[in-house]
């Protein structure tokens, strides 16, 4: 197989950007010859995260409508020109067999002028409500993955493949020690322990509940690990607790979700298809601020199978302590959601993808 050139597009969150490093991944290993670029936003997290993963990334000088009246709208065609124009050099420089869009507003000009040279694109949607972008781009597009049924709402439905969203890691807890993950959080064997996970950037009706209700848990026998996100500073009061491990971001998610008992969460699309493949007591607390209330769409599809609870933002203080509970029970209701929760992990979504759009470009 000669080896392909392929461009990957998109970001401005992690559940755009961890998808993209997961299929550059899948390619790789298809594919050991194959050149990999990524195309992001400037000033965006992709521009960050993804030189971490080993690759290459250039942004373009695309911004997202503000959705309020805001003097930075008043750029933005200027900034939409400039982002063709460059995303046009892009493609004639770099010659790519193949285009893939994650999602985000960047990969709008990556992909339009790809396809207007005729190369390939292919869209992979993470939730269960579609992107503005990829909305905009399906009609030209060769191939688009989902991971909810149903997309046809949003798409052409000759060309909606479900796979599942492509993973960051190639795991199951089973692979590691729940006592090695609890010693890497400095906490203790035998202790339920509760991970509350509220998104890279945080969320702060989650992260004010807990400090409300910490000291309870903790008094209880609970112990906790808590991603705060990089947006929140609790109180330094809390940073040396037994029973608590506590930061702005969890690098090791793996060795988290394997020390951890249950999960409280963002219904971001990533998550829900890593903690579908973990398989544990599991609610949602869906961002309300999001386009489209995308996450209570992703969460209701788990929730209505009886596989997660889901506390809305405005009910977490009222229902806080009674879904901890709940969670960290031995009860057989438990057991019931975990296993059909692990029924909609879906761990090979990269490479199924990948080898599908192998095929298309032959």
């Amino acid at each position: 197989m000669t080896a392909k050139r392929w461009i990957i597009s998109g970001g401005g969150t992690g559940g755009h950007i961890y998808p993209a490093i997961a299929l550059a991944k899948a390619i790789e290993r298809q594919d050991a010859q194959a050149q990999i670029l990524f195309v992001g936003a400037e000033g965006r997290m992709e521009m960050e995260k993804v030189p971490q993963a080993g690759y290459t990334i250039i942004g373009l000088p695309i911004a997202g409508i503000q959705r309020k009246l805001d003097w930075r709208n008043f750029l933005l065609p200027i900034k939409v020109i400039k982002s063709l124009w460059k995303a046009r050099q892009v493609v004639k420089e770099f010659q790519p067999d193949a285009v893939v869009g994650v999602g985000g507003y960047a990969s709008g000009p990556l992909l339009w002028m790809a396809s207007r040279r005729g190369i390939p694109t292919f869209l992979q949607e993470q939730n269960s409500f579609a992107g503005l972008t990829n909305k905009f781009l399906s009609k030209k597009a060769t191939k688009i993955f989902v991971a909810y049924p149903n997309m046809h709402r949003f798409f052409p439905s000759q060309k909606i493949i479900i796979t599942g969203n492509p993973i960051r890691f190639e795991w199951s807890q089973d692979r590691f020690s729940k006592s090695d993950a609890l010693s890497h959080f400095g906490l203790q064997e035998g202790k339920p322990t509760l991970l509350m996970v509220g998104g890279s950037l945080g969320a702060r009706a989650m992260n004010h509940v807990m400090e409300l209700h910490l000291e309870t848990l903790l008094g209880k026998g609970y112990q906790v690990i808590w991603q705060t996100g990089k947006n929140y500073s609790p109180q330094p009061k809390w940073g040396s607790r037994e029973g608590l491990w506590i930061g702005a971001f969890i690098t090791e998610m793996h060795q988290a979700y394997a020390a951890a008992d249950a999960i409280i969460s963002r219904a971001g699309a990533m998550s829900i298809s890593e903690l579908s493949l973990i398989g544990k007591p599991t609610a949602f607390v869906p961002s309300p601020y999001v386009s489209e209330d995308h996450q209570t769409h992703n969460a209701m599809a788990l929730v209505n199978d009886g596989a997660a609870l889901l506390i809305k933002e405005s009910e977490l203080e009222s229902k806080w302590e009674e879904t901890v509970d709940e969670l960290l029970s031995s009860g057989s209701d438990n057991q019931k959601r975990c296993e059909k929760l692990q029924l909609w992990a879906r761990p090979h979504a990269a490479d199924e993808i990948v080898s599908i759009m192998y095929n298309d470009i032959k």
